[in-house]
Protein backbone atom coordinates (compact mmCIF):
# COMPACT_ATOMS: atom_id res chain seq x y z
CA UNK A 1 0.00 0.00 0.00
CA UNK A 2 1.56 3.36 -0.99
CA UNK A 3 2.42 5.85 1.75
CA UNK A 4 -0.14 8.53 2.38
CA UNK A 5 1.16 12.01 1.66
CA UNK A 6 0.07 14.51 4.29
CA UNK A 7 -0.05 18.03 2.82
CA UNK A 8 2.04 20.60 4.62
CA UNK A 9 0.65 24.02 5.30
CA UNK A 10 2.79 27.11 5.67
CA UNK A 11 1.92 28.83 8.94
CA UNK A 12 3.25 32.08 10.33
CA UNK A 13 5.05 32.50 13.63
CA UNK A 14 2.43 32.18 16.37
CA UNK A 15 1.94 34.28 19.45
CA UNK A 16 1.27 31.97 22.40
CA UNK A 17 1.06 32.00 26.19
CA UNK A 18 3.41 29.83 28.23
CA UNK A 19 4.49 29.07 31.80
CA UNK A 20 8.15 30.06 31.91
CA UNK A 21 10.59 29.19 34.67
CA UNK A 22 13.04 32.03 35.23
CA UNK A 23 16.01 29.76 36.02
CA UNK A 24 16.09 30.85 39.66
CA UNK A 25 13.09 29.00 41.09
CA UNK A 26 10.35 31.38 39.98
CA UNK A 27 7.76 31.17 37.21
CA UNK A 28 5.51 33.51 35.26
CA UNK A 29 2.97 33.22 32.47
CA UNK A 30 4.41 35.06 29.48
CA UNK A 31 3.66 35.83 25.87
CA UNK A 32 6.03 33.86 23.62
CA UNK A 33 6.56 33.32 19.91
CA UNK A 34 6.41 29.83 18.40
CA UNK A 35 7.98 29.21 15.01
CA UNK A 36 6.24 27.05 12.37
CA UNK A 37 7.25 23.38 12.23
CA UNK A 38 10.29 22.44 10.21
CA UNK A 39 11.00 19.14 8.51
CA UNK A 40 10.00 16.20 10.73
CA UNK A 41 8.24 18.45 13.22
CA UNK A 42 4.66 19.02 14.36
CA UNK A 43 2.94 22.13 15.70
CA UNK A 44 0.48 21.20 18.44
CA UNK A 45 -2.18 23.37 20.03
CA UNK A 46 -1.98 22.19 23.64
CA UNK A 47 -5.35 21.63 25.31
CA UNK A 48 -4.18 20.05 28.59
CA UNK A 49 -0.91 19.73 30.48
CA UNK A 50 -0.39 17.69 33.64
CA UNK A 51 1.42 19.16 36.63
CA UNK A 52 3.98 16.54 37.58
CA UNK A 53 6.43 16.47 40.49
CA UNK A 54 9.16 16.28 37.86
CA UNK A 55 8.00 19.73 36.70
CA UNK A 56 8.26 20.89 40.31
CA UNK A 57 11.79 19.51 40.55
CA UNK A 58 12.66 21.23 37.30
CA UNK A 59 11.40 24.56 38.60
CA UNK A 60 13.30 24.19 41.88
CA UNK A 61 16.56 22.63 40.73
CA UNK A 62 17.09 21.68 37.13
CA UNK A 63 15.90 24.58 34.99
CA UNK A 64 18.88 26.90 35.23
CA UNK A 65 17.88 28.95 32.18
CA UNK A 66 14.50 30.41 31.13
CA UNK A 67 12.43 27.34 30.25
CA UNK A 68 8.86 26.64 29.17
CA UNK A 69 7.68 24.06 31.69
CA UNK A 70 5.56 20.94 31.18
CA UNK A 71 6.08 17.46 29.76
CA UNK A 72 2.61 15.83 30.05
CA UNK A 73 0.58 17.21 27.17
CA UNK A 74 -2.33 16.51 24.84
CA UNK A 75 -3.89 18.62 22.14
CA UNK A 76 -4.68 19.05 18.47
CA UNK A 77 -2.26 19.07 15.52
CA UNK A 78 -2.25 22.55 14.00
CA UNK A 79 0.34 21.96 11.27
CA UNK A 80 2.98 19.46 10.21
CA UNK A 81 6.38 19.93 8.65
CA UNK A 82 7.75 18.22 5.57
CA UNK A 83 8.07 14.44 5.84
CA UNK A 84 5.52 13.94 8.64
CA UNK A 85 3.22 11.07 7.66
CA UNK A 86 1.48 9.68 10.73
CA UNK A 87 -0.57 12.70 11.81
CA UNK A 88 -2.37 15.53 10.05
CA UNK A 89 -3.89 18.87 11.08
CA UNK A 90 -6.96 18.32 13.24
CA UNK A 91 -5.76 15.03 14.75
CA UNK A 92 -5.97 14.60 18.52
CA UNK A 93 -2.61 13.62 19.99
CA UNK A 94 -0.69 13.12 23.20
CA UNK A 95 2.99 13.96 23.59
CA UNK A 96 5.67 11.62 24.85
CA UNK A 97 9.17 12.64 25.89
CA UNK A 98 10.76 9.25 25.13
CA UNK A 99 11.52 9.31 21.42
CA UNK A 100 13.59 6.74 19.57
CA UNK A 101 15.38 6.27 16.28
CA UNK A 102 14.25 2.66 15.88
CA UNK A 103 17.65 1.59 14.53
CA UNK A 104 20.27 1.61 17.33
CA UNK A 105 21.05 -1.44 19.47
CA UNK A 106 18.62 -0.65 22.35
CA UNK A 107 15.83 0.17 19.88
CA UNK A 108 16.43 -3.05 17.94
CA UNK A 109 16.29 -4.97 21.24
CA UNK A 110 12.91 -3.49 22.15
CA UNK A 111 14.17 -0.83 24.57
CA UNK A 112 13.36 2.48 22.85
CA UNK A 113 13.57 4.47 26.11
CA UNK A 114 17.32 3.76 26.02
CA UNK A 115 17.77 5.00 22.43
CA UNK A 116 21.42 5.91 21.86
CA UNK A 117 20.68 8.25 18.95
CA UNK A 118 17.74 10.39 20.03
CA UNK A 119 17.78 9.63 23.75
CA UNK A 120 19.78 12.75 24.49
CA UNK A 121 17.32 15.05 22.70
CA UNK A 122 13.94 13.87 23.92
CA UNK A 123 11.35 15.60 21.74
CA UNK A 124 13.88 18.18 20.47
CA UNK A 125 12.67 20.80 18.00
CA UNK A 126 14.95 23.07 16.03
CA UNK A 127 16.75 25.68 18.18
CA UNK A 128 14.72 28.82 18.68
CA UNK A 129 11.34 27.18 18.02
CA UNK A 130 10.04 29.05 21.09
CA UNK A 131 11.35 32.48 22.05
CA UNK A 132 10.45 35.66 23.82
CA UNK A 133 9.23 38.61 21.74
CA UNK A 134 12.65 40.24 22.15
CA UNK A 135 14.24 37.25 20.45
CA UNK A 136 15.59 35.50 23.56
CA UNK A 137 15.39 31.73 22.92
CA UNK A 138 13.62 29.61 25.52
CA UNK A 139 14.43 26.05 26.52
CA UNK A 140 11.49 23.68 26.83
CA UNK A 141 11.21 21.17 29.66
CA UNK A 142 11.95 17.69 28.30
CA UNK A 143 12.12 19.53 24.96
CA UNK A 144 8.31 19.56 24.91
CA UNK A 145 7.20 22.59 26.92
CA UNK A 146 3.56 21.53 27.20
CA UNK A 147 2.53 24.30 29.61
CA UNK A 148 1.82 26.57 26.68
CA UNK A 149 -0.99 27.20 24.24
CA UNK A 150 1.21 25.86 21.43
CA UNK A 151 4.49 24.00 20.99
CA UNK A 152 6.59 22.53 18.18
CA UNK A 153 7.98 19.03 18.74
CA UNK A 154 9.64 16.25 16.79
CA UNK A 155 7.22 13.96 14.99
CA UNK A 156 8.50 11.03 17.09
CA UNK A 157 7.07 12.71 20.19
CA UNK A 158 3.52 12.81 18.80
CA UNK A 159 1.11 9.89 19.37
CA UNK A 160 -2.37 9.98 17.76
CA UNK A 161 -5.31 9.22 20.06
CA UNK A 162 -9.06 8.82 19.49
CA UNK A 163 -11.09 12.02 19.59
CA UNK A 164 -13.33 10.67 22.37
CA UNK A 165 -10.52 10.62 24.97
CA UNK A 166 -10.75 13.86 27.02
CA UNK A 167 -7.61 15.97 26.86
CA UNK A 168 -7.14 16.28 30.68
CA UNK A 169 -7.15 12.49 30.95
CA UNK A 170 -5.11 11.91 27.81
CA UNK A 171 -2.26 14.19 28.86
CA UNK A 172 -1.60 12.05 31.94
CA UNK A 173 -0.84 9.05 29.74
CA UNK A 174 2.31 10.84 28.60
CA UNK A 175 4.15 10.42 31.91
CA UNK A 176 2.42 9.54 35.20
CA UNK A 177 0.25 6.75 33.81
CA UNK A 178 2.90 5.28 31.54
CA UNK A 179 5.56 5.39 34.26
CA UNK A 180 3.39 3.61 36.82
CA UNK A 181 1.70 1.16 34.47
CA UNK A 182 4.88 0.28 32.61
CA UNK A 183 6.85 -0.30 35.80
CA UNK A 184 4.35 -3.02 36.71
CA UNK A 185 3.66 -4.56 33.31
CA UNK A 186 6.88 -4.03 31.34
CA UNK A 187 9.61 -3.90 33.98
CA UNK A 188 8.51 -6.04 36.95
CA UNK A 189 6.06 -8.18 34.95
CA UNK A 190 3.84 -8.69 37.97
CA UNK A 191 2.26 -12.14 37.94
CA UNK A 192 -1.39 -12.94 38.51
CA UNK A 193 -2.06 -14.11 42.06
CA UNK A 194 0.94 -12.28 43.51
CA UNK A 195 1.19 -9.76 46.35
CA UNK A 196 2.24 -6.15 45.78
CA UNK A 197 3.16 -3.18 47.99
CA UNK A 198 3.00 0.39 46.64
CA UNK A 199 4.92 3.03 48.61
CA UNK A 200 3.40 6.44 47.93
CA UNK A 201 -0.10 7.02 46.54
CA UNK A 202 0.32 10.13 44.44
CA UNK A 203 -0.21 10.32 40.69
CA UNK A 204 2.37 7.66 39.78
CA UNK A 205 1.60 5.41 42.75
CA UNK A 206 -2.10 5.25 41.91
CA UNK A 207 -1.17 4.00 38.44
CA UNK A 208 1.06 1.33 39.94
CA UNK A 209 -1.92 0.29 42.06
CA UNK A 210 -4.30 0.01 39.14
CA UNK A 211 -1.74 -1.69 36.94
CA UNK A 212 -1.21 -4.31 39.66
CA UNK A 213 -4.98 -4.81 39.77
CA UNK A 214 -5.11 -5.22 36.01
CA UNK A 215 -2.19 -7.68 36.17
CA UNK A 216 -4.26 -9.86 38.51
CA UNK A 217 -2.41 -9.31 41.78
CA UNK A 218 -4.15 -11.02 44.70
CA UNK A 219 -3.32 -8.35 47.29
CA UNK A 220 -2.30 -4.75 46.56
CA UNK A 221 -1.12 -2.85 49.64
CA UNK A 222 -1.21 0.96 49.50
CA UNK A 223 1.33 2.56 51.88
CA UNK A 224 1.33 6.29 52.56
CA UNK A 225 1.89 8.55 55.57
CA UNK A 226 -1.25 10.43 54.52
CA UNK A 227 -4.20 8.15 55.37
CA UNK A 228 -6.53 9.97 52.97
CA UNK A 229 -4.18 9.34 50.04
CA UNK A 230 -3.79 5.69 50.98
CA UNK A 231 -7.56 5.24 51.31
CA UNK A 232 -8.05 6.90 47.91
CA UNK A 233 -5.97 4.09 46.44
CA UNK A 234 -8.79 1.63 47.19
CA UNK A 235 -10.75 3.13 44.31
CA UNK A 236 -7.91 2.18 41.98
CA UNK A 237 -7.60 -1.39 43.25
CA UNK A 238 -5.81 -1.42 46.62
CA UNK A 239 -7.01 -4.27 48.82
CA UNK A 240 -5.16 -3.13 51.95
CA UNK A 241 -3.98 0.19 53.37
CA UNK A 242 -1.05 0.75 55.75
CA UNK A 243 0.25 3.97 57.28
CA UNK A 244 3.93 4.03 58.27
CA UNK A 245 5.33 6.27 60.97
CA UNK A 246 6.98 9.39 59.60
CA UNK A 247 10.72 8.90 59.61
CA UNK A 248 10.52 5.11 59.40
CA UNK A 249 12.55 4.93 56.19
CA UNK A 250 13.27 1.22 56.76
CA UNK A 251 9.54 0.43 57.12
CA UNK A 252 10.42 -1.92 59.97
CA UNK A 253 7.22 -0.89 61.72
CA UNK A 254 5.17 -2.42 58.88
CA UNK A 255 6.93 -5.76 58.71
CA UNK A 256 4.40 -7.69 60.83
CA UNK A 257 1.46 -6.29 58.86
CA UNK A 258 3.12 -7.09 55.54
CA UNK A 259 3.86 -10.67 56.64
CA UNK A 260 0.25 -11.06 57.73
CA UNK A 261 -1.02 -9.83 54.36
CA UNK A 262 1.51 -12.04 52.58
CA UNK A 263 0.29 -15.15 54.41
CA UNK A 264 3.28 -15.51 56.71
CA UNK A 265 5.97 -13.97 54.55
CA UNK A 266 6.83 -10.64 52.98
CA UNK A 267 5.39 -9.67 49.59
CA UNK A 268 6.36 -10.66 46.06
CA UNK A 269 6.76 -7.12 44.68
CA UNK A 270 7.19 -3.61 46.09
CA UNK A 271 7.24 -0.30 44.21
CA UNK A 272 8.67 2.98 45.55
CA UNK A 273 6.66 5.96 44.21
CA UNK A 274 7.29 8.63 46.85
CA UNK A 275 10.07 10.65 45.26
CA UNK A 276 11.79 10.71 48.67
CA UNK A 277 15.47 9.72 48.26
CA UNK A 278 15.63 8.24 51.77
CA UNK A 279 13.02 5.68 50.69
CA UNK A 280 14.81 4.63 47.50
CA UNK A 281 15.74 1.20 48.90
CA UNK A 282 12.70 0.82 51.19
CA UNK A 283 10.88 -1.54 48.81
CA UNK A 284 13.61 -4.11 49.47
CA UNK A 285 12.41 -4.26 53.09
CA UNK A 286 8.90 -5.19 51.90
CA UNK A 287 9.70 -8.21 49.74
CA UNK A 288 10.43 -11.86 50.40
CA UNK A 289 13.58 -13.70 49.36
CA UNK A 290 13.55 -13.85 45.58
CA UNK A 291 11.11 -10.92 45.38
CA UNK A 292 11.31 -7.84 43.15
CA UNK A 293 11.72 -4.23 44.30
CA UNK A 294 11.14 -1.39 41.84
CA UNK A 295 12.34 2.19 42.30
CA UNK A 296 9.74 4.02 40.19
CA UNK A 297 10.16 7.66 41.19
CA UNK A 298 13.62 8.05 39.70
CA UNK A 299 15.87 9.02 42.62
CA UNK A 300 18.97 10.69 41.21
CA UNK A 301 20.83 11.33 44.43
CA UNK A 302 23.43 9.44 46.44
CA UNK A 303 21.89 7.16 49.05
CA UNK A 304 23.38 4.71 51.54
CA UNK A 305 22.29 1.12 50.96
CA UNK A 306 22.16 -1.63 53.58
CA UNK A 307 23.24 -4.57 51.44
CA UNK A 308 21.64 -7.07 53.81
CA UNK A 309 18.32 -5.90 52.34
CA UNK A 310 19.25 -7.80 49.17
CA UNK A 311 19.39 -11.15 50.96
CA UNK A 312 18.49 -13.43 49.39
CA UNK A 313 18.18 -13.38 45.59
CA UNK A 314 16.14 -10.18 45.55
CA UNK A 315 15.93 -8.15 42.35
CA UNK A 316 16.09 -4.32 42.37
CA UNK A 317 14.93 -2.47 39.25
CA UNK A 318 15.17 1.21 38.33
CA UNK A 319 13.23 1.41 35.04
CA UNK A 320 13.10 4.54 32.91
CA UNK A 321 9.58 5.73 32.04
CA UNK A 322 8.09 2.29 32.63
CA UNK A 323 10.20 0.98 29.72
CA UNK A 324 7.75 2.75 27.43
CA UNK A 325 7.25 1.46 23.90
CA UNK A 326 5.04 4.21 22.45
CA UNK A 327 3.65 2.28 19.48
CA UNK A 328 2.73 -0.68 21.72
CA UNK A 329 1.86 0.76 25.12
CA UNK A 330 -0.21 3.83 24.35
CA UNK A 331 -2.78 1.99 22.20
CA UNK A 332 -3.13 -0.57 25.02
CA UNK A 333 -3.65 2.16 27.62
CA UNK A 334 -6.21 3.97 25.46
CA UNK A 335 -8.09 0.72 24.85
CA UNK A 336 -8.17 -0.09 28.57
CA UNK A 337 -9.51 3.40 29.29
CA UNK A 338 -12.21 3.20 26.64
CA UNK A 339 -13.31 -0.17 28.08
CA UNK A 340 -13.56 1.34 31.55
CA UNK A 341 -10.71 -0.73 33.02
CA UNK A 342 -8.09 2.01 33.33
CA UNK A 343 -9.13 4.99 35.46
CA UNK A 344 -7.93 8.28 34.00
CA UNK A 345 -10.69 10.81 34.66
CA UNK A 346 -10.55 9.85 38.34
CA UNK A 347 -6.84 10.77 38.52
CA UNK A 348 -7.53 14.45 37.82
CA UNK A 349 -7.93 16.14 41.21
CA UNK A 350 -8.34 19.65 39.84
CA UNK A 351 -8.02 21.65 36.63
CA UNK A 352 -6.59 25.18 36.38
CA UNK A 353 -6.42 27.89 33.74
CA UNK A 354 -2.90 28.55 32.49
CA UNK A 355 -2.79 31.83 34.42
CA UNK A 356 -3.18 29.88 37.69
CA UNK A 357 0.02 27.86 37.12
CA UNK A 358 1.63 29.13 40.33
CA UNK A 359 -1.35 27.87 42.34
CA UNK A 360 -1.21 24.50 40.59
CA UNK A 361 2.48 24.15 41.46
CA UNK A 362 1.82 25.14 45.06
CA UNK A 363 -0.92 22.50 45.36
CA UNK A 364 1.39 19.86 43.89
CA UNK A 365 4.14 20.81 46.35
CA UNK A 366 1.70 20.63 49.27
CA UNK A 367 0.40 17.23 48.13
CA UNK A 368 -3.21 18.41 48.04
CA UNK A 369 -3.71 17.08 44.51
CA UNK A 370 -2.94 13.66 43.06
CA UNK A 371 -2.80 15.19 39.59
CA UNK A 372 -3.51 18.78 38.71
CA UNK A 373 -4.01 19.70 35.05
CA UNK A 374 -3.55 23.04 33.34
CA UNK A 375 -5.99 23.86 30.54
CA UNK A 376 -4.18 26.25 28.15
Amino acid sequence: MPAVTVPTVTVPTLTARAVVADGAGGLAVETVLVEPPGRGEVLVEVRASGVCHTDLDGLRRWCTRPTVLGHEGAGVVAAVGEGVQHVAPGDHVLLTWAIACGRCVPCSEGAPTLCEVLGGERGHAHPGSTRRPDGTPLDRWFNLGTMATATVVRAEAVVPIPADVPFPSACLLGCAVMTGFGSVVNAARVRAGSTVAVLGCGGVGLNVVQAARLAGARRVVAIDVDPARAEAARRFGATDVLRPERGDTSLRGLRADLERIGGGRLLDYAFECTGVPALAVAPLACIRNGGTAVQVSGTEERVTVDMTLFEWDKTYLNPLYGQCRPSVDFPVLVDLYRRGQLLLDELVSRTYPLEAAAEAFADAAAGTTSKGVLLP
